[in-house]
C-alpha cells in the first residue's frame, strides 16, 4: 500500500509522455531496422550471425509497426473509459487485444532469437572446425533451420495465451456527467485475488518462465561462457592479435544486445510472476508500470542499428 501512491504519481506523469515518445521511437526504430536488414543481406555481409541480426530486426519491426496507431489512438493524448468511451468501442479494444499479443509474440521471437545468437557464438569460438567455405554453408543451414523454428514455436507457444483473451462489455456511472457510459475492455485476470482462475494464473506463470525467465536465464550462462572461454582464448593467442581483434569487437558488440535483453526483459519477467503470486502486487504496483515496460521494450527495438554501427568496423 505505501507503494501505490507514488507509482500513481509516477504513471500520471509519464502516460503524458508515454505516447508521443513511443510514436517516434516506433518511426525511427522501423526507418533503421529496414537499414539494418538492407545492410546485412548485402553479399559480403551474409554470415549466420548476421541472419540471426536479420531476423531480429524483421521481429522487432513487427512489434513497432502497430504499436504505432495504438500509441496515437489511446496515448495522444491519453484517453480513459469515463472521460472518453468512444475510444473505447468494440474495434479499438479488440485492436488492442491483437496489437498486445502480437507484441507478445514478436518479443518472445526476439529473446529467444538473442538466446540462439548467444549459443551459435558460444559454439562458433569453441568449435575446433577449421573456417572455410563448406563450415560456412553448414552453419548458415543450421542458423536457417534454428530462425524457422524460433518463429513457429513462439507462435505454438502463445496459442493458450491467444485463446484466453476475452472482451466484455463494461457499464460505469459518469458522476460529472450524471450519464452511465458504456466501454469494452479486455476481461481482467484478478491475479494475486482470490477470485482468479486457475487456468489464467497457470497461463501467466507459463509465460514468465518460457518468454521471460528460462530465456535469460540461458543469456546469463552463455554470456558468463563466452567472457570466460574469450579471456582464455586471449592469453592463448596473443600472436594471433589481429583475428582475436575482430573475434572480440564482434563478440563484445553481441554482448551488448544481449545485456539489454536482460535488463528489460527480466525485470518484467519477476514482475509478471510476482503479480500471479502476491496478493494485491499487480493492483498496486505492476499495473503502474505498463506503459514503461512497453516503452523500455521499444526503446530496446530500436537502438541496435546504432549499437551496430559504434561496436562494428564492418557494419
Amino acid at each position: 500500500n505505501f507503494l501505490f501512491r507514488p507509482m500513481m504519481e509516477f504513471h500520471d506523469h509519464f502516460i503524458h509522455f508515454h505516447g508521443y515518445a513511443s510514436v517516434v521511437i516506433s518511426i525511427i526504430g522501423i526507418l533503421f531496422n529496414i537499414l539494418t536488414i538492407t545492410v546485412l543481406v548485402a553479399k559480403d555481409m551474409r554470415t549466420p550471425t548476421n541472419h540471426l541480426l536479420t531476423c531480429l530486426a524483421v521481429s522487432d519491426i513487427l512489434t513497432m509497426l502497430p504499436y504505432i496507431p495504438l500509441a496515437w489512438h489511446f496515448y495522444c493524448p491519453p484517453v480513459y473509459p469515463l472521460t472518453s468511451p468512444e475510444k473505447f468501442n468494440y474495434r479499438w479494444s479488440y485492436f488492442m487485444v491483437v496489437v498486445s499479443q502480437l507484441t507478445a509474440t514478436t518479443h518472445t521471437i526476439s529473446i529467444w532469437l538473442a538466446v540462439t545468437l548467444a549459443g551459435f557464438r558460444y559454439t562458433q569460438i569453441r568449435s575446433s572446425c577449421p573456417p572455410g567455405p563448406l563450415a560456412d554453408q553448414q552453419r548458415m543451414k543450421k542458423v536457417r533451420v534454428a530462425g524457422v523454428l524460433v518463429y513457429v514455436l513462439s507462435v505454438l507457444v502463445l496459442i493458450p495465451a491467444y485463446m484466453a483473451n476475452e472482451i466484455v462489455e463494461q457499464h460505469q456511472f459518469n458522476p460529472k456527467t450524471g450519464t452511465n457510459i458504456t466501454y469494452f475492455a479486455l476481461k481482467h485476470p484478478q491475479l494475486g485475488t482470490s477470485n482468479v482462475k486457475k487456468s489464467a494464473l497457470v497461463q501467466v506463470l507459463i509465460y514468465a518462465i518460457l518468454t521471460k525467465i528460462l530465456p535469460c536465464f540461458l543469456i546469463l550462462l552463455f554470456l558468463g561462457s563466452l567472457v570466460h572461454h574469450m579471456s582464455v582464448r586471449m592469453t592463448r593467442r596473443r600472436q594471433r592479435l589481429s583475428a582475436a581483434r575482430q573475434q572480440v569487437n564482434t563478440t563484445r558488440m553481441l554482448f551488448v544486445v544481449l545485456v539489454l535483453f536482460l535488463v528489460v526483459e527480466l525485470p518484467h519477467g519477476l514482475l509478471l510472476v510476482m503479480s500471479a503470486c502476491l496478493a494485491g502486487f499487480q493492483v498496486n504496483f505492476y499495473y503502474f508500470l505498463g506503459e514503461l515496460l512497453d516503452f523500455l521494450a521499444l526503446l530496446n527495438n530500436a537502438v541496435n542499428f546504432f549499437l551496430y554501427c559504434i561496436m562494428s568496423q564492418q557494419f
